[in-house]
């Protein structure tokens, strides 16, 4: 492992040749005449790749052609992106920042050697939480474990905040018609982030607590919001005469105050080498998804996020979606300058998606300096934001037209929906008509529309992707997220910045402790005392 470290270079990105020579390539594809050529359908059956658990990514109506693919290609060599993975995953230290390894891959399989930290081999101990939380898991769904009064629990509450809960929250929202229709819904689940006191309020009045498990889920035992949280939930569970030890899990680390707490009628086990909002693979996701629709259903899911990370170790770049699809993106951002990226699933399933990429993206690849804390002279990770198709045609889709800034989009669409139910209204069912919306979308937004009234005119050149499938189920959403992370953990590697800690979520919490401990002064005490602090 050292000698493969020591073989890597970390270099700034404006200092590789391929990328000077990307520069130059910049306009260098109109994507409306290749998509109204006679070669046009060609082009969108060669632009797809295979991403694994039946789903392809399709980047036919990306500002790229053959010379554009190979200065990537070439860029990913002389970055040595792949490589970077492989010393990832065979446990380098990659994230500088916190000086700790980087193992949400291992939570779904074993891509390189056996990684051991801590004295432990980690893939082994992932193995043995996952079997942990599925036998907890099947005593509850069986009655082995039960409330007081020895009567079956029916919902599971998890209380977590950032990526304890938009990863986890995304997840379920995505299986939960998937789950019903295939009678693998075992428990409805419910989220409490937000340290509001009415978002908690607002899902206990929901549910049932005599009959409802709680999920604490935070590393350090420490995290402020998810903690008040807790302490909220137990409040109410005293009150309505319940034991809350018989109601509560933890996951959380060995080391943290949770650990091993007998406030817990079980805890399960993350550790630091898995960052939040990476974490959906590990305990954090697997207690309430195994708990919501059985261990088996958690077990595709990895086997979808294991089958995209195998892929991802392939240094052929049209052979690898996660690499591809990061180096268009990457081109898109710091050659072509583009400020955002719109992530639009037309797929009512993936409603959270976009919010958990916001953060899976945003607080990765938001850097302005290095992996070795230099600043650096080039853009860096996108704003990302979407919602589902087609809501959002009828929302922001204006400014993505005819705005005067170009966002690329990622669309994501199925052929089949999750519930199997339809109805033909004017010739089409509602699915054909979603898809529709797609295929039309994306040629309308590259090819745009020429029109004597400017208001009515569409300048088109705007880029797309797809990634698409037949339905959405366990396996194509674990592969679906693990091409997310894979794509973000790629362009960090490439503008050589670390994308695996965030130091940017801290400094607001050292100044809320002053606040909250009346520790301020100046224009700090001035805003605290706006609203009564």
């Amino acid at each position: 492992m050292a000698d493969l470290e020591k073989d890597i270079n970390w270099e700034n990105l404006d200092s590789l040749e391929s990328f000077k020579k990307l520069q130059s390539l910049k306009g260098a594809v109109d994507i409306a005449k290749e998509l109204s050529s006679a070669a046009a359908s060609q082009r969108v059956k060669d632009y797809s790749v295979n991403m694994g658990a039946g789903l392809t990514y399709n980047y036919a109506a990306k500002q790229v052609n053959e010379k554009v693919l190979k200065v990537l290609a070439e860029l990913s060599e002389e970055a040595m992106l792949v490589q970077k993975f492989q010393a990832l995953y065979n446990g380098a230290v990659v994230n500088t920042g916190e000086k700790r390894l980087v193992l949400h891959h291992l939570t779904r399989g074993q891509l390189g050697s056996a990684v051991v930290a801590d004295g432990t081999d980690k893939r082994e101990f992932y193995k043995n939480e996952q079997k942990k939380i599925a036998d907890f898991a099947e005593k509850v769904h069986s009655g082995k474990i039960t409330n007081e009064k020895g009567e079956k629990f029916t919902t599971v509450v998890q209380i977590g905040i950032g990526g304890s809960d938009l990863g986890p929250r995304a997840m379920y929202l995505a299986l939960e018609n998937w789950a019903k229709a295939n009678s693998r819904f075992k428990m409805e689940a419910k989220f409490i982030s937000n340290v509001d006191p009415d978002d908690a309020s607002s899902v206990l009045a929901g549910c049932d607590c005599a009959h409802s498990l709680f999920i604490l889920v935070s590393k350090s035992g420490t995290t402020l919001e998810t903690l008040t949280n807790e302490a909220f939930v137990k409040d109410a569970l005293k009150k309505a005469g319940l034991n809350p030890a018989r109601h509560m899990l933890a996951v959380t680390s060995k080391t943290s105050p949770l650990a091993d707490n007998p406030e817990y009628l079980a805890s399960f086990y993350m550790d630091d080498y898995i960052g939040g909002r990476y974490s959906s693979t590990s305990a954090v996701g697997g207690a309430v998804l195994s708990l919501a629709f059985g261990a088996e259903v958690f077990a595709d899911f990895l086997e979808g996020a294991a089958e995209e990370d195998t892929l991802s170790a392939n240094k052929d770049l049209l052979k690898n979606p996660a690499l591809l699809d990061a180096l268009i993106g990457l081109y898109e951002r710091s050659v072509q300058e583009y400020p955002a990226t719109a992530v639009l699933p037309y797929s009512q399933a993936l409603s959270r998606f976009p919010a958990h990429l916001q953060q899976l993206d945003m607080e990765s690849n938001g850097k302005s300096v290095n992996r070795f804390g230099q600043k650096i002279g080039y853009v860096t990770g996108p704003v990302i934001f979407g919602e589902p198709g087609t809501n959002g045609q009828h929302s922001f889709y204006q400014l993505l037209h005819q705005g005067t800034d170009i966002v690329p989009l990622q669309f994501i669409a199925f052929k089949e929906n999750q519930t199997k139910t339809d109805v033909v209204i004017e010739g089409s069912t509602s699915q054909q008509k979603l898809d529709a919306n797609v295929t039309a979308q994306i040629m309308a937004f590259a090819c745009g529309k020429t029109d004597s009234d400017p208001n009515k005119s569409f300048a088109g050149g705007r880029p797309s992707s797809l990634i698409y499938g037949t339905e959405l189920n366990p396996k194509t959403l674990g592969a679906l997220l693990a091409h997310y992370e894979n794509k973000v953990m790629f362009q960090g590697f490439a503008w050589n910045i670390n994308s695996f800690d965030q130091e940017g979520v801290q400094l607001g919490k050292t100044l809320a402790k002053k606040v909250l401990a009346r520790q301020t002064e100046g224009a700090l005490k001035a805003y605290a005392e706006l609203l009564n602090l």
